[in-house]
């Protein structure tokens, strides 16, 4: 199976999106082109997680939406991560269909996941007559049975319904984000390695194959060990990003590589372990920001 999901820059659609009503503090707003860095980024939700403390875990509230924040600059060119729910386009990276905050895939199985997922919780929903075309062009980059209408379904379910919004980040949590932080716990891994894991595995997904998180993590064992073996965390973490770069150059949706040169790479060189802001960094030549 394909990697789960391309680096190739997604803006267009993804920042077509209708203003939201309730906004996070400017110290969080994005400053790169385009955007006024003293504009809030809308959210979906008045309740904003407080600062954590110097050495929190990404799965903290505050570290978590930081690193939704950093996964977005790459895979949709805003910080706006809560925006890119009703995202949905037929990109042609040979997945499918990306959609969602994630960039759940119609053709590595994690869309088909979600909607079932979401059709469980709630039978009568606008996207569970496409599980049986999901269910057909899962394994291609086939669109056979969705097309436009499936699209209109997407951002309907998106925008007016917040059992398919909680879907989506359920899913995210559970094949993404909950098993890269644990990983990287027991690794000895700080908040800045935990993030580096969960941003690895959600370009390459989980599994051990060579070219899949579990494949580049073996590929950096064999080279560095990490702290919870007695090594050197960022000789480690130096040796994680040279072999996810590896991986990457092999597909030619992957071959800009700025995400690690130029954000993961600038924050360990910083030793910037704890992921703490002010935080700086590019991707694909375009600055951001968060402030404290």
């Amino acid at each position: 199976m394909p990697a789960r999901t391309s680096t190739m820059k997604k803006t267009a659609a993804r920042l077509a999106l209708p203003a939201l009503a309730l906004a996070l503090p400017a110290s969080l707003a994005l400053a790169g082109p385009g955007q006024a860095a003293a504009q809030p980024s809308p959210v979906r939700t008045a309740t904003v997680p407080a600062a954590a403390g110097a050495g929190a875990p990404l799965d903290d509230p505050y570290e978590k939406d930081i690193a939704m924040r950093l996964v977005s600059s790459a895979e949709n060119s805003t910080l706006d991560w809560r925006g890119q729910f009703r995202y949905i386009e037929p990109y042609p990276d040979g997945r499918g269909y990306t959609g969602g905050i994630i960039g759940f895939t119609s053709g590595t199985g994690d869309m088909l996941e979600l909607v079932e997922r979401y059709t469980k919780k709630k039978p009568d929903n606008p996207l569970a007559k496409y599980l049986p075309a999901l269910r057909k062009v899962n394994g291609s980059d086939s669109h056979a049975g969705l097309g436009k209408p499936f699209e209109e379904a997407w951002r309907k379910a998106a925008d007016e319904d917040k059992a398919f919004r909680d879907a989506q980040e359920a899913e995210r949590d559970r094949v993404y984000f909950d098993p890269s932080v644990k990983q990287a716990k027991a690794d000895g891994l700080r908040t800045l390695g935990q993030f580096v894991y969960y941003d690895a595995i959600v370009m390459h997904g989980p599994g051990d194959g060579k070219d899949s998180f579990g494949g580049i993590r073996k590929a950096a064992l064999a080279k560095a060990k990490p702290p919870a073996q007695g090594g050197d965390e960022k000789a480690y973490l130096d040796a994680f990003l040279d072999a996810r770069k590896k991986v990457m150059k092999k597909e030619e949706a992957h071959q800009d590589t700025s995400r690690v040169d130029t954000a993961q790479r600038v924050f360990l060189n910083e030793g910037n372990f704890d992921l703490r802001p002010p935080l700086k960094w590019k991707v694909y030549g375009e600055s951001y920001r968060i402030d404290k």
